[in-house]
């Protein structure tokens, strides 16, 4: 693995805190674009993987999503008792009047909203039914150390579901990144009509992105089972993962 200096502060494992925190301002300042730029960059494939992702909720499960963004992920999951966390106050401002219409039009309970950051998590072990990721986890300061706090709130045979970017190699991961260096640029430049977009330095995190070979792995060290990653078609640049915690496994 290259040195972190010789990745800006990234690497497959997390990131350096004040190119973190840099990247952090850089998702708030997508928030107004953030869900039409999102459709674009995927042809409309966002839509059909979030779908997927609530697919695996029953009704009834206490369900916790790890960096909600603006909520485009909570605002359709529906029949659980949701909880969403994120480490940013502006996107959890969004997400809650967002979420909170959507679920009080539906005559659902209301949402719990905490802001914090994946790797310290304010819950009780063995907490939540279903844990979900929804393009986040590559924002992740420490990877593994944000899924060991995953594993943690989990109840025993909790169910966890992470959909982000997909790179099969490094040859993948190459045209991943000239995808997003050049593709992706101009479809934030029209949708935003801003030359120094937001996007240009969310590029960086999928560039220094790991394999979905390197996040099995990681998944299985921290003590998950029943792990499975892959590619989505039609293009491969997303992945979803699947894991289990052990139904033994009650300590943190």
């Amino acid at each position: 693995m290259a040195e972190r200096s010789s990745t800006g502060g990234f690497d497959p494992t997390g990131i350096d805190e004040e190119e973190w925190q840099i990247l952090e301002l850089q998702l708030e300042q997508t928030i107004p674009h953030y869900d039409k730029v999102n459709a674009w960059m995927t042809f409309g494939q966002d839509k059909h993987w979030r779908k997927n992702v609530r697919n695996h909720t029953i009704e009834g499960m206490k369900v916790l999503e790890v960096g909600c963004g603006p909520g485009s992920f909570a605002v359709d999951i529906v029949g659980v008792e949701l909880t969403c966390l994120d480490p940013s106050d502006e996107m959890l401002q969004v997400a809650r009047h967002r979420v909170g219409e959507a679920r009080k039009n539906r005559g659902e309970s209301e949402a719990t909203f905490v802001q914090a950051v994946a790797e310290s998590m304010p819950f009780d072990d063995n907490t939540f039914d279903f844990v979900c990721c929804l393009f986040s986890f590559r924002d992740f300061k420490d990877k593994k150390q944000g899924l060991t706090e995953i594993l943690r709130v989990m109840r025993p045979g909790g169910k966890l579901v992470i959909c982000d970017a997909g790179k099969a190699n490094w040859l993948h991961g190459l045209f991943g990144s000239l995808w997003m260096n050049t593709a992706v640029q101009l479809i934030a430049r029209v949708v935003t009509k801003e030359k120094n977009h937001a996007w240009k330095g969310l590029a960086k995190s999928y560039t220094h992105y790991g394999t979905n070979g390197f996040y099995r792995r990681m998944l299985k060290e921290v003590g998950f089972t029943q792990v499975q990653g892959r590619l989505l078609l039609p293009f491969g640049m997303a992945s979803r993962f699947r894991a289990t915690k052990p139904k033994g496994n009650t300590a943190n």
